[in-house]
């Protein structure tokens, strides 16, 4: 990474070291920093981080799953456990703010924000191009603090192409679609849409419609 020596700092920028002070490698399912280093030259400054080998593919080459998957259910298992542990971490990082949730999710979905019933620690960017078989997960620089379920519902958002792998999400992670996890839901079904007008993950955008309009049901 570089920044202007100046603002070399914030969420981003320490991610990975903060998550290996916090988590460690999770029980194996979350790749040890081994290393950083970081130079300044000529008023930018330089880091460069070392982790620890992944030897398995990642399960898609795109966020967004675009083929059906078929995983044991040890593994649904390992990732909702992984999960829990970080959702038990008290942290003062934030991933989504209540004020992006005030603003988007009424622009977007045509409802008041819900209130979160609790804020929890999550990776804030759980999809299948950050996930191996066996369990790893990958790229831990935005993690902080979100509505319950956020991950849980970052993950069935990526996955709406696949109507197996989201019936497996929802079996997964009863969070969604419980009053506990509508704001998280809303969440990110409000962030993916505004990738749509920006236009990114258009291939998701009728199912992001639909999503929206069982949220405002709800």
């Amino acid at each position: 990474m570089s920044s202007p020596e100046d603002k070399a700092s914030g969420k981003l920028w320490d991610g990975a070291l903060d998550a290996q002070h916090v988590f460690g490698d999770r029980d194996g399912r979350r790749p040890a920093l081994l290393a950083v280093h970081d130079a300044v030259d000529d008023g930018t400054t330089y880091r460069a981080e070392l982790s620890a080998r992944v030897d398995q593919p990642v399960l898609s080459d795109d966020p967004v799953l675009q083929r059906d998957l078929q995983l044991s259910d040890s593994w649904w298992e390992d990732l909702a456990g992984t999960l829990e542990k970080v959702a038990a971490v008290d942290t003062d990082r934030v991933a989504v703010r209540q004020q992006y949730m005030d603003r988007a999710i009424p622009e977007l979905l045509g409802i008041p924000a819900p209130a979160v019933t609790c804020w929890r620690a999550a990776h804030s960017d759980l999809h299948w191009a950050s996930v191996t078989t066996p369990l790893r997960i990958l790229d831990w620089e935005g993690w902080g603090r979100a509505p319950e379920g956020f991950g849980a519902a970052t993950l069935y958002a990526y996955s709406l192409l696949q109507e197996n792998v989201t019936a497996r999400v929802r079996d997964a992670f009863p969070v969604l679609g419980s009053p506990a996890g509508l704001a998280a839901e809303a969440t990110v079904c409000a962030q993916l849409l505004q990738t749509v007008a920006r236009g990114d993950n258009l291939t998701l955008e009728d199912q992001l419609r639909t999503w929206a309009e069982e949220l405002r049901r709800r």
